[in-house]
């Protein structure tokens, strides 16, 4: 098993940093949906006791990562498009509305946050990092959400969000139109900084609403990640 593994940070848990792995590496597909996952395989992998695997386990089976299949093993979830469909439609609700918010008044130095960011966005795809650009990308969007003193909404997001960063990680590998993240990205800074209501509300709903002709493609090129109808 290929995975990709940061170093434990200083104060976080041992349980907090085998979770953060596992869900990292399921959202970037280097654990596919559909493939077997064992407890003692990745305790060696991150020289854990399995108690710590055991409970990320139990957390990402309750988030709909992990399914467990008795006497047979612990296995990733297949994608399941209409969990994807009901995140995207919580997102562009949620984001439009904060994004007239953001067009109405936003705190100048943030501004300049959001174009540090777009830059970094630029340098990450030149270098094909999709998860550290799917990170990024969140991070645009966490600030907007922040600027308008709406954090725990963001928070609340992240919540419904893992199966949507794994049909967008999926659009970045597959070349689907991520090029023009980037773009609309940059759209919406403009939009916040010239106090453009009519032009943010055309560009989050464009943004977000292309998942939904990019899934399809997806679905044809990778059938074997998706839940079956």
């Amino acid at each position: 098993m290929n995975l990709e593994i940061e170093k434990q940070k200083d104060g976080t848990s041992v349980g907090d940093y085998v979770y953060e792995v596992i869900k990292r590496n399921i959202i970037n597909l280097n654990m596919p949906p559909g493939s077997r996952v064992s407890e003692k395989e990745i305790s060696d992998l991150l020289n854990v006791s399995r108690t710590p695997v055991r409970e990320a386990f139990i957390k990402l089976s309750k988030e709909g990562l992990l399914y467990v299949l008795p006497q047979r093993g612990t296995y990733i979830s297949y994608i399941d498009l209409d969990i994807v469909e009901d995140a995207r439609f919580i997102r562009e609700s949620l984001e439009k509305s904060i994004l007239k918010l953001a067009t109405e008044r936003f705190p100048e130095e943030l501004l300049d946050v959001l174009q540090a960011n777009i830059n970094a966005q630029k340098n990450l795809i030149e270098q094909r990092l999709f998860f550290k650009f799917l990170e990024m990308d969140e991070e645009f969007h966490k600030t907007i959400f922040i600027g308008c003193n709406k954090a725990r909404t963001w928070s609340f997001i992240q919540q419904i969000n893992s199966e949507y960063k794994r049909v967008r990680m999926l659009t970045f590998i597959a070349d689907v139109n991520w090029k023009s993240v980037i773009g609309q990205h940059m759209q919406i800074l403009e939009s916040i900084r010239n106090h453009d209501e009519q032009m943010g509300q055309e560009v989050i709903s464009n943004h977000i609403k292309k998942l939904i002709f990019e899934q399809i493609e997806l679905k044809e090129k990778y059938p074997q990640y998706f839940k079956g109808d």
